[in-house]
């Protein structure tokens, strides 16, 4: 299977990029190809055909929970496109042993990103009983199944609570399952009756959630706060992820008061979603600052410091054992692996930006490796 990444396009040379990467041109069947501030956009999908776009979005079916103790059947059957817009139906009829029907779409090998900003222009179904989401689940699992490689839940409705919306992230250290989920509520009006537009800008250490473009909420990595483990199992978004739409029925939460059967059927309503990246080739002209304040951790062999800055943004971290390159570090936190107990190195840190430029490297710090 050939996975489609939404990623920068390399070229072997291009003039003051150091790395070679090319300035972004905006898919041709987006309606808002550019936004403010060098946002291009990369993969959309504007829903004005008759049917669902095999090449931008599969789905997931079946019954058995989902992990959430919910209680529809997911089918294709139940997501349509009309009058420009995604519908996604769940119904009260037996299927596969389970009472009610539904759909769930994702994007998965079609649409794959890493660091973007996305919008979902959405109207929310209603009825106690329902939970739709516009959520995000990693491609790879590079740090174990859930929730060690994360999950972002850019929104969650609950029809039983109307009228309020919620957005929250799940990884090792912070996830319901443990009580320890970070989250945020909201309290917007007609939510079931009118479009909003749900968004998310993702950057390295950062989800910042917005809707109508007020902000919502953020979640930010905060190494001081998390020195006794290592970065990505508090903040593991630095891999691939995909989106999907889907509108549950029951659950541990969405069916906490119950399911109304008369509401049925009701359907979460899309009218487009957008995948906008930044110009990182054509926006970033300035050298990362040399990263500073290296601190030892709570963690054995675990180093933190404060984060460098960059007029764009700082995608990763060198870290450097006695003058020689030894690996990459996604946030400003690294845990030194393989070296010898007992022994005394020198460490140092360098910053690297999107377009491949690197700042100086810090100063040395002593590390005693136990």
């Amino acid at each position: 299977m050939f996975i489609i990444l939404s990623l920068p396009v390399l070229a072997s040379c291009q003039q003051g990029v150091p790395n070679g990467l090319l300035p972004l041109s905006p898919v041709e069947d987006c309606a808002v190809g550019t936004l403010e501030g060098g946002w291009v956009c990369i993969w959309a999908d504007e829903f004005d055909g008759d049917e669902i776009d095999s090449e931008k979005w599969n789905f997931q079916t079946g019954g058995g929970g989902w992990g959430n103790n919910e209680l529809q059947y997911y089918r294709p059957e139940n997501a349509t496109v009309s009058d420009g817009r995604l519908i996604i139906t769940a119904k009260k009829e037996s299927h596969m042993g389970r009472q009610y029907t539904s759909a769930r779409m994702t994007t998965k090998y079609r649409g794959d990103w890493q660091y973007m900003r996305i919008q979902v222009s959405a109207k929310m179904p209603g009825g106690r009983g329902t939970w739709p989401a516009i959520w995000m689940m990693p491609t790879m699992n590079v740090y174990g199944g859930w929730p060690n490689s994360g999950e972002i839940d850019i929104l969650e409705y609950v029809g039983y609570d109307p009228d309020k919306i919620h957005t929250a992230i799940h990884t090792q250290k912070f996830n319901h399952k443990i009580g320890t989920h970070l989250f945020y509520t909201k309290t917007l009006a007609d939510v079931e009756t009118t479009f909003h537009v749900y968004e998310m800008i993702w950057s390295p250490g950062r989800l910042e959630m917005r809707v109508n473009d007020e902000l919502f909420g953020v979640f930010a990595y905060t190494p001081v706060f998390n020195q006794e483990v290592p970065y990505h199992a508090a903040f593991p978004f630095d891999q691939l992820f995909y989106l999907i739409l889907n509108v549950a029925i029951g659950g541990d939460w969405g069916g906490r008061e119950g399911v109304d059967d008369n509401m049925f059927p009701t359907s979460m309503e899309v009218e487009y979603v957008r995948v906008y990246q930044l110009d990182y080739a054509t926006l970033d002209k300035e050298t990362p600052s040399t990263p500073a304040n290296i601190q030892l951790a709570q963690l054995p062999n675990t180093l933190f410091w404060t984060p460098s800055t960059d007029d764009v943004g700082v995608e990763k971290y060198a870290i450097y054992v006695d003058g020689d390159f030894r690996q990459y570090a996604s946030l400003n936190q690294a845990r030194l692996i393989g070296l010898n107990v007992g022994q005394t190195y020198s460490i140092q840190i360098q910053a690297v930006d999107f377009v491949g430029r690197r700042s100086g490297k810090s100063d040395s710090f002593l590390l005693t490796i136990v």
